[in-house]
């Protein structure tokens, strides 16, 4: 699929997919939170341990997202 319309597509679905919405927002608050960590010079291990936990959500919410879009474009196809 064409990158726009993709961008387009999520767009969509954060408009009018109430799920899709707080996956994206949620996801969105996890990369703020790991850019701020990956500007640290150092990470203490706890740190390391949060970088990586926050990874991990980052990616499981990515995936559910993805499930959605596809979702989606099995109903409209």
């Amino acid at each position: 699929m064409e990158r726009n319309a993709q961008e387009e597509l999520k767009a969509h679905l954060i408009a009018t997919n109430q799920e899709y919405r707080r996956l994206a927002s949620e996801h969105s608050e996890f990369a703020k939170k790991l850019d701020a960590m990956e500007a640290l010079p150092h990470l203490t291990h706890e740190e390391q341990l949060e970088e990586v936990r926050l990874k991990k959500m980052k990616l499981r919410l990515k995936d559910q997202m993805e499930a959605i879009v596809s979702q989606y474009r099995q109903q409209v196809a």
